[in-house]
């Protein structure tokens, strides 16, 4: 298995996952119509042109989809047990259709279970980055992770 059991992570540990990922119009459309989202600076160019930022904005909720998803195969990928949350998600500077994102994990905290012996929970900051360098998403997500057998 590619992802991590609890044991296998220390806090302080950093990934740089890869490959990165770029963000086409149709992710963008496709996610914000699916998820009912009628916000035009989405969905309408022309709106988006009248806009501080002159363009279309990536759907933030894509973008922590994207970001979270890049980091499965290098921490989670079937040693997961689910997520147990999202905290302190930020989108400090916005998401263009064109955009390639990287991400890099820190794990920041682990504890065992208290009820659970087969399990461990592990919080993980994920951090995209476009390809200037600058953090488009910021998120703390706890992780209820499998215990190697003993």
């Amino acid at each position: 298995m590619a992802g991590k059991y609890f044991e296998e992570l220390d806090v302080g540990m950093r990934f740089e996952h890869q490959p990165g990922r770029t963000v086409t119009e149709t992710d963008n459309l496709l996610f914000t119509t699916m998820t009912l989202n009628p916000q035009p600076l989405h969905l309408d160019a022309e709106f988006a042109s009248r806009t501080q930022h002159g363009q279309i904005l990536v759907n933030s909720i894509f973008t922590l989809g994207v970001v979270v998803g890049l980091s499965v195969g290098d921490t989670t990928l079937g040693t997961t047990l689910g997520n147990l949350g999202f905290d302190k998600t930020t989108f400090p500077n916005p998401v263009f259709i064109g955009d390639t994102i990287s991400v890099v994990t820190e794990v920041k905290d682990k504890r065992p279970s208290k009820s659970k012996p087969d399990r461990g929970i592990i919080t993980f900051e994920h951090q995209g980055i476009n390809q200037h360098g600058e953090v488009v998403c910021s998120c703390m997500r706890g992780a209820m992770m499998m215990r190697k057998a003993t």
